[in-house]
């Protein structure tokens, strides 16, 4: 009878067909008491875990229901308002073209024939007869209204769904909806590893990993960064007179996702597994003829829906910027990342939230690169430009104030404005005379937060070449309207055109890089960041990777996303071939650490650095990364240290490895760091080994040398070094990688990246490239050695935030 109780307190699954891996069907779960009806055994846990981590973003149920709400709001709005302004406005008489004579008892004279507001509005039953004769109105009317109705069931659902996502954070995960804003993603993460223990969310695996669920939430952009790293997406055209030009908007975007990955016939059977067709190569060729059709259908799609698009694109552009372009003009002068910057810069597994604040922390610097570069000539005429229209400007402005009638006169308004937008942009020409012209160093000050640069960047930062190229990830807002206006004509010709053309390379992508993981699918092979299969000899991985050219990503992609994704989350434990790479790269850290600067002296340096790369509200993390990448600019000018003497010339390398090294062995409370091969300092195990010796850390150092950061919470502090620690990682893998290039190949010499067509490897794959392979993440293996609507973290300013009919936001779920 014992035996019996104790059996009912376990529950077996019968829905498994889908969801269950071979072998599995009849595994016993155990439900804790008072959870039997709520979150065992979650069939769709990717969109499970993307709602979980949306809903942390977003600020809760209550914020992400209002702007919900208020987005169909605003559709309405555009939608009436435009019908208005076109049906039931009498322009002729708005525009004083045509008299208006007010007649009644007590008027003056004088206003009789001004014309007020009420006149150049039609009366309803007129303005509706325009409406009623109007078949194309009729029709664009009707279209919005099946499409507003779409997305207010789509709200509907979404309320019910992130309804539950709330009760899950209060019941389950046992966080108030008033403090959620206190915990950050990794400890929310943290609760819903150790819910999985508790009751099987996820029935494959008993315990879930950091890796399983970054896998789960960014499956199809780890393949989107991994097709863009490889070349195979179509961004790059060359245009007559423009030259080669990167074009990638959302609506672009939105089609390749629509194709690839959760379209009804792309490649994906359901949200987690790539159809069982596509993993097999004896039919590819039928299968890139079926991609071909299918992108083609998609291509006239967009065609027909062409002028739609546009016209929601140019009205909604025109009433998010109409008011900001007229009240801040240099506005449109500002930069953001580009959506292929996002990509391109983006590593495998990493999060949104993420990617925004490397990103953010980059701006500042990459902008001052940017703006380094001026054209004498430009900068003379905009100085006389300016100084014409400040003049003329002065003047209407004076007399303004000296008799407000003066705006009565015709076009004075006007004349303003206008003024006031040229000097605006005249400005953004004319250079600032305190900046220092330090152009490899502002570039490698960009690389420390981006971490990813071509290598013919090198030594060429001065070059306009390597600043057009710069522009293609770091582009004008203007440019960035002007793209997503012109979206919707140019996409259809990039579908039926470029995009046919890859039909078969595609195919082959998938199916040679396409792995299945027990408890998580389908996922893209190089998101597991396996070293062996994946990695790059340029990239300190030669005699640990067995990879061909094919099969390597390129610019370091796996190397940085491990030791990206392994400094996010300290407490993942890497499989054994990482470890190993990790630990190589550690101790080659110490290698250059010896022959490097003290970590003292880079600080006392600090403040002259930071003046060189005007970085003048730099933190302690941000000092000292300029320490190390402008110690090198002052060693080799010969000029004496902070103690008078000579100090011996050094790389950034070096210098780099010094602080990596200090960063190991300093004795600041990091929390949770228990692994030994995290360059961070540690409070559960320290090296002691003498090449970690030192008398006193970076660490100690910066916090003696700033007290901004001694007022900080613990959790801020500790994502201020892991940052400092990556763009530290990032510098000296570029100078490494740099270095053994340079005396391999030479200076001034690179290599292209390889192109997918360039392979043999897709025609005849040999044994290593079987259609799909199958791993596991529970154990790690043996040894064998051998990235229209902007960004929603970015800004509130999106052309395309309200869905458009084919640029609409996506809902993604998995399994």
């Amino acid at each position: 009878m014992a035996d019996f109780e104790a059996y009912q307190e376990y529950q077996r699954i019968e829905d498994y067909e889908e969801d269950s891996p071979p072998g599995e069907e009849d595994l016993l779960i155990h439900v804790p008491e008072g959870l039997k009806d709520s979150w065992h055994h979650i069939k769709n846990l990717d969109n499970f875990f993307t709602r979980i981590y949306h809903f942390h973003q977003k600020n809760g149920f209550a914020c992400m229901m209002l702007s919900e709400f208020f987005e169909l709001v605003q559709f309405l709005f555009v939608v009436t308002f435009t019908t208005f302004l076109f049906n039931c406005v009498e322009y002729d008489v708005l525009f004083a073209n045509r008299a208006v004579n007010h007649t009644g008892q007590g008027l003056n004279p004088l206003d009789r024939n001004k014309v007020t507001l009420p006149d150049a509005i039609l009366p309803s039953q007129q303005c509706t007869e325009r409406i009623r004769s109007n078949s194309w109105i009729i029709f664009l009317l009707i279209m919005a209204a099946i499409f507003w109705i779409y997305r207010l069931g789509k709200v509907i659902c979404n309320v019910l769904s992130y309804w539950e996502i709330r009760q899950f954070y209060i019941k389950a995960l046992k966080i108030r909806m008033d403090e959620l804003c206190n915990f950050s993603w990794q400890e929310v993460q943290g609760r819903l590893i150790n819910l999985q223990r508790e009751q099987q969310m996820c029935i494959h695996k008993k315990e879930l990993t950091e890796l399983d669920i970054y896998h789960r939430i960014l499956r199809f952009k780890n393949y989107t960064v991994a097709m863009i790293n490889k070349s195979l997406l179509p961004v790059r055209l060359r245009v007559p007179f423009l030259g080669d030009v990167v074009f990638l908007t959302q609506g672009l975007k939105y089609n390749f996702e629509l194709i690839l990955f959760w379209g009804p016939c792309s490649l994906f059977q359901n949200k987690w597994n790539l159809h069982p067709k596509y993993k097999r190569a004896g039919n590819r060729l039928e299968l890139a003829r079926q991609l071909s059709r299918i992108i083609l259908l998609a291509g006239i799609a967009n065609l027909l829906l062409c002028p739609f698009v546009l016209v929601w694109q140019v009205l909604y552009a025109f009433f998010s910027y109409a008011e900001v372009i007229k009240r801040e003009p240099g506005s449109l002068g500002a930069r953001r990342w580009s959506l292929y910057g996002r990509v391109y810069l983006r590593h495998f597994n990493e999060l949104d939230h993420e990617l925004q604040g490397r990103l953010g922390r980059g701006y500042k610097p990459a902008a001052k690169y940017m703006n380094a570069f001026v054209s004498p000539l430009l900068a003379v005429l905009a100085k006389n430009v300016a100084f014409f229209s400040g003049s003329v400007l002065a003047v209407l402005i004076a007399l303004t104030v000296y008799d407000e009638d003066v705006l009565t006169v015709q076009h004075i308004l006007t004349a303003i404005t206008v003024l006031g937008v040229v000097i605006t942009i005249t400005r953004s020409f004319i250079p600032d005379e305190h900046m220092v012209w330090c152009p490899e160093q502002l570039l490698q000050c960009v690389l420390a937060h981006i971490h990813y640069m071509p290598d013919h960047w090198k030594g060429n930062a001065n070059k306009s070449e390597t600043r057009d190229e710069m522009a293609q990830l770091f582009q004008y807002k203007a440019v960035f309207i002007l793209e997503e206006l012109l979206s919707p004509i140019i996409t259809p010709f990039i579908l039926i055109f470029l995009l046919r053309n890859k039909s078969l390379e595609i195919i082959d992508f998938f199916r040679n890089f396409t792995v299945e993981v027990v408890g998580v699918g389908d996922i893209c092979s190089f998101a597991q960041m396996d070293i062996r299969r994946h990695g790059n000899p340029q990239w300190m991985s030669e005699g640990q990777t067995e990879a061909s050219v094919y099969q390597q990503a390129e610019n370091g992609k796996t190397e940085l996303s491990l030791m990206h994704f392994t400094i996010k989350n300290p407490r993942w434990q890497p499989p054994q071939d990482s470890s190993v790479f990790i630990s190589h790269l550690r101790e080659k850290v110490q290698q250059d650490a010896q022959s490097g600067p003290s970590p003292q002296l880079l600080l006392s340096e600090a403040p002259l650095c930071t003046s060189l790369l005007s970085n003048e509200s730099a933190n302690a993390p941000d000092n000292l990364l300029a320490s190390v990448l402008a110690h090198p600019v002052l060693t080799a000018s010969g000029l004496p240290g902070w103690n008078r003497r000579f100090i011996p010339p050094s790389s950034t390398a070096s210098a780099a490895a010094s602080v990596l090294a200090s960063l190991s062995s300093s004795q600041q409370p990091h929390a949770g760091r228990s692994r030994s091969h995290v360059l961070l300092p540690s409070a559960h195990h320290h090296h002691e080994g003498p090449m970690y010796h030192s008398d006193h850390t970076a660490a100690d150092s910066m916090s003696a040398s700033d007290s901004k950061i001694v007022g900080q919470s613990n959790t801020a502090l500790l994502s201020e070094f892991a940052s400092a620690e990556m763009s530290l990682h990032a510098i000296y893998m570029h100078e490494v990688h740099q270095q053994k290039f340079q005396s391999q190949h030479g200076p001034g010499q690179f290599q292209p990246p390889v192109a997918m067509r360039d392979t043999g490897v897709s025609a005849a794959p040999g044994p290593q490239m079987q259609s799909t392979h199958t791993a596991s993440l529970v154990l790690p293996s043996p040894l064998h050695l051998g990235g229209w609507v902007e960004e929603e973290e970015e800004e509130e300013e999106e052309i395309n935030s309200n869905p458009a009919p084919d640029h609409s936001q996506t809902s993604r779920g998995s399994s």
